[in-house]
């Protein structure tokens, strides 16, 4: 590819700060503003893909997932539980012209189970054990690479296992999403703490790595934050959400970005000031039709159109922060 592709996680292990929802909606703004986008669903409830595709659909493609001709992501990883080269699938396309996805799988916990040893394997500087654990990101840039891909948005669960590790470590950027509450907030310090540890973990690894042997960078940097799902009243966020966003804020400063720049200043910026990529208000039934129909918000068939013009705008505005501050990084 002739430019470079970006790799993002939108990371929060708290469940129910709508991950997905906005993994979506940015990556269908992106690709509605010329960009070729790929969706990795790469958390086992398959959530992501089961908002993409219709129900038969899904049931298709995870029945057909162990043969040689799936298309999901267990389908391209499993030969590697059989010491075999992991096969490359062939990306589906979204409603979203320019955005592909690459299927999830339920079986993706079976493949996180086996990173957990390839993880543990490291230290001992073996090239299997590196292997397995760049496996993830190979396929990715295999598939990626026949896309022409601008951006690779990871779709993680809301865990901080062995999957999301790797996923993490194979990132370019992260972004924190957060609901405007105290479970939000408290969040932040348990995952501060895990990305550092990983990253200071791996470097260890890739030191000792075999000269042949395949790496995940391991250097993922914080691009920015956004509040979501929060209520307003007369377009304004209400006091009490706008409380917790304030500290929320804080939080992501002391709990993330200065533990991230204990291990390299360049991971983080010395401020949350200026980060916020947006902010997504509750969109309340318009985020159930969405899911429905498989479309970005603002495609929603039947909705207010208010609503629809609201949702459009705050998307595309992140879409454009996204790509300012992935070119200033």
């Amino acid at each position: 590819m002739s430019h470079k592709t970006v790799r993002l996680a939108i990371f929060n292990h708290k469940g129910g700060v709508g991950k997905t929802t906005l993994t979506v909606n940015l990556g269908a703004a992106l690709a509605e503003k010329g960009n070729t986008v790929l969706l990795v669903d790469s958390d086992p409830q398959c959530n992501l893909t089961s908002q993409l595709f219709d129900e038969d659909t899904v049931d298709e493609f995870l029945e057909e997932s162990d043969s040689d001709s799936g298309v999901t992501l267990w389908s391209a990883l499993r030969p590697l539980s059989r010491n075999q080269p992991i096969r490359c699938v062939k990306a589906q396309k979204t409603f979203t012209p320019g955005s592909f996805v690459i299927p999830g799988d339920i079986r993706m916990s079976k493949f996180e189970q086996d990173l957990a040893g390839f993880w543990s394997d490291c230290k001992d500087e073996t090239f299997a054990a590196f292997a397995g654990t760049s496996a993830l990101s190979d396929l990715v840039s295999k598939v990626a690479a026949e896309s022409s891909a601008h951006f690779i948005f990871y779709d993680a669960g809301p865990n901080i296992g062995p999957l999301n590790r790797v996923i993490l470590l194979d990132c370019d950027y992260f972004i924190v999403p957060g609901a405007c509450d105290l479970f939000s907030v408290r969040a932040l310090k348990t995952l501060g703490q895990t990305l550092s540890g990983w990253i200071k973990t791996w470097r260890k690894y890739k030191a000792d790595a075999p000269a042949d042997a395949p790496v995940l960078r391991g250097m993922p940097h914080y691009l920015g934050y956004v509040p979501q799902r929060f209520r307003v009243y007369g377009d304004v966020m209400t006091e009490l959400a706008s409380t917790y966003r304030a500290r929320f804020e804080k939080a992501l400063y002391q709990d993330v970005l200065v533990p991230l720049r204990k291990v390299d200043e360049s991971l983080a910026p010395l401020k949350v000031i200026g980060t916020k990529l947006g902010e997504v208000k509750d969109f309340t039934t318009l985020v159930q039709q969405s899911q429905r129909q498989g479309t970005p918000l603002w495609h929603v068939y039947g909705g207010q159109p208010y609503q629809l013009a609201q949702a459009k705008q705050i998307f595309y505005a992140m879409a454009d922060a996204v790509i300012v501050a992935a070119r200033l990084r």
